[in-house]
């Protein structure tokens, strides 16, 4: 029997995306280049309409571009399943709700305008009104991706413009999904009468969503516990997997975009426990499928359209970047943000996002969009978005000499999960349960975390919300805002757990205050040779309590009893510490003793 052909191209496409990611990305980021263009100008460089396209005289090149797109398109588009997965995930309902005024009024009016006024343009140079409104729609929509970055690594999230900015890209990433069906819709090919065809479209399209929250609502929370009850992490991974490309299947089936399934399913998990358990599990996933998925839009960028027409091209991209900005600061003014922030929101929404490549690919694809036209527009919001870093120090001077020295507003939070300042409760038994209760009565911001899925469920019905995940998991660990904790307090029963915490969260921050439950004094003096800031054993604190009822049972003032009671508590952490310390110094004689043996 011969043997099956083997596929060099396949294995070699894949090497050049592997390689982009391992080493291409790595080597902008450090010339401060975000990573997003990175893939960008890669795909672009190395792919058919790039380097490739010179294969014909130069064969060698066949080894470091990419031969065939279909060999990657596949798996790209996951990347976009789990972009949409992620942002329902993140759209909880306290969120929306924090948001509502900017995201429903100054969001939607910035998408519908502009849609508006760059579909005007769009029909002005002869296209017909399908076309028209589906490029002045993809154009309408920002860089999430780029903008969220750049805001991120200036730690400008929480002010005016991070602010104003997040509102206005949540709108664009909420119209998204109906952009996407109405591409769907106007792509299909249908004998029935127009208005027919849509009714048709809608209805499928309302009856798939319907399903997919009945099925999710039914069996999605059940899922999660069962699989996490076995406390797999590669089970756990599988389930989510599952979930969003099996919601995603269902989609398309339907007919619909298959990322509005993945939305919809982040959506229902946005109010669960194991939401945060969840990110930090798909956020090496969702950072890989996204690179992949930008580096094939960038495959679709002919550098040739440069050549063809550069000053049109560059005319449109001012143009783009002019009427947005435009439309933004003045939106801005009009919901009373000021003049540097209403100014920078424009400059970084200005150019184009990278969704305008899926809805012009998808609009490509089903016919509705020319392919002259689409890889024109594309090379518009390729072009666009490389010039995002560049506007953002352009602004960042400008709003220098416009703002006022001011004492930042704390309700510019993006919303109510930016927790700061605040305390993670790690175990959520009898132990946690009264932590919580005294933190929650002395009003002080913290968040619960379980690994038992049991604890965590019974403990939602009772109305704390409480999160499952593994803490000794630095991804999990940073999902639940460590970075920005003034207190970690681990109270879970197992020793070698409690071990295991600590030094996970002495890794990522060894400045924090560090509360952890002993066994013993023998546990305590190790977890204080491990780095905790404090240990409370049991047995010694089961021997204070009990102390403390005899002596004032016994008639003594209470008064002084608890006085008597605090010294003592002090004493037994002094000699625990001392003994650590001890134990420590004693160790590392050791190992210098026999290093100089050898």
């Amino acid at each position: 029997m011969a043997a099956a052909a083997f596929n060099v191209d396949a294995y070699t496409d894949a090497l050049v995306v592997l390689g982009t990611a391992g080493i291409v990305v790595p080597v902008v980021q450090r010339w401060g280049i975000s990573s997003v263009l990175g893939y960008l100008c890669a795909g672009a460089v190395l792919g058919p309409l790039g380097l490739g396209s010179f294969r014909g005289e130069l064969p060698f090149l066949s080894w470091v571009t990419v031969v065939d797109a279909k060999n990657v398109s596949a798996i790209a588009e996951l990347g976009v399943v789990f972009l949409l997965f992620v942002i329902g995930l993140e759209l909880t309902y306290q969120r929306l709700q924090t948001m509502r005024r900017l995201v429903c009024g100054r969001g939607t009016l910035q998408v519908v305008l502009s849609t508006a006024v760059s579909g005007g343009a769009v029909a002005l140079t002869g296209e017909g009104p399908a076309v028209a409104v589906v490029l002045g729609a993809c154009l309408a929509l920002s860089s999430t991706a780029i903008v969220i970055e750049i805001l991120a690594n200036q730690r400008r999230l929480t002010t005016a413009a991070g602010r104003a900015s997040f509102s206005v890209l949540l709108a664009q990433d909420l119209a998204v999904v109906p952009i996407l069906l109405t591409i769907s819709i106007l792509g299909r090919g249908t004998n029935a009468p127009a208005l027919t065809g849509v009714a048709l479209a809608v209805g499928t399209a309302v009856l798939a969503i319907g399903l997919i929250v009945l099925v999710g609502r039914l069996f999605l929370r059940p899922l999660f516990r069962l699989v996490s009850s076995f406390g797999m992490n590669e089970l756990f991974v599988a389930a989510i997997l599952f979930v969003i490309v099996g919601t995603a299947t269902a989609a398309g089936v339907a007919g619909l975009p298959m990322s509005l399934g993945a939305f919809v399913a982040g959506l229902m998990l946005a109010e669960s426990e194991y939401r945060k358990a969840i990110e930090a599990t798909i956020d090496p996933f969702k950072g890989l499928l996204l690179g992949i998925f930008f580096f094939t839009v960038g495959m679709n960028i002919d550098l040739r359209e440069l050549a063809r027409e550069p000053v049109l091209l560059i005319l449109a991209v001012a143009g783009v970047i002019m009427l947005k900005s435009s439309l933004l600061v003045g939106l801005a003014r009009l919901f009373q943000v000021p003049w540097p922030a209403a100014l920078e929101t424009g400059l970084l929404l200005g150019p184009g996002g990278e969704f305008a490549f899926v809805g012009i690919g998808m609009a490509s694809a089903v016919g509705v969009v020319g392919t002259e036209t689409s890889s024109f527009t594309l090379a518009v919001t390729s072009l666009s978005m490389a010039l995002i870093p560049l506007l953002a120090q352009i602004d960042r001077r400008l709003s220098s000499k416009l703002e006022k020295p001011k004492a930042r507003d704390p309700g510019l939070a993006i919303g109510p999960k930016a927790a700061k300042g605040h305390a993670i409760v790690i175990g959520h038994g009898r132990v946690g349960q009264v932590v919580t209760d005294l933190l929650q009565a002395h009003k002080f911001p913290f968040i619960a975390v379980d690994s038992d899925p049991a604890v965590v469920t019974e403990h939602r019905r009772r109305g704390r919300e409480v999160f499952f995940g593994d803490a000794t998991s630095p991804g999990f660990l940073a999902s639940a805002g460590l970075g920005e904790a003034v207190a970690v307090i681990i109270t879970a029963g197992s020793r070698t757990g409690v071990d295991e915490i600590v030094r996970s969260v002495r890794a990522i921050r060894p400045d924090i205050l560090l509360v952890a439950r002993a066994r013993d004094a023998s546990h305590a003096r190790h977890l204080y040779l491990t780095g905790v800031t404090d240990a409370v054993p049991e047995t010694i604190e089961a021997s204070l309590q009990l102390s403390e009822a005899t002596l004032v049972g016994l008639g003594l003032p209470t008064g002084l009893v608890i006085a008597s009671i605090h010294e003592k508590r002090d004493e037994f952490r002094h000699e625990l510490q001392e003994a650590a310390t001890q134990a420590g110094l004693l160790t590392t004689r050791s190992i210098r003793a026999k290093v100089l043996r050898r």
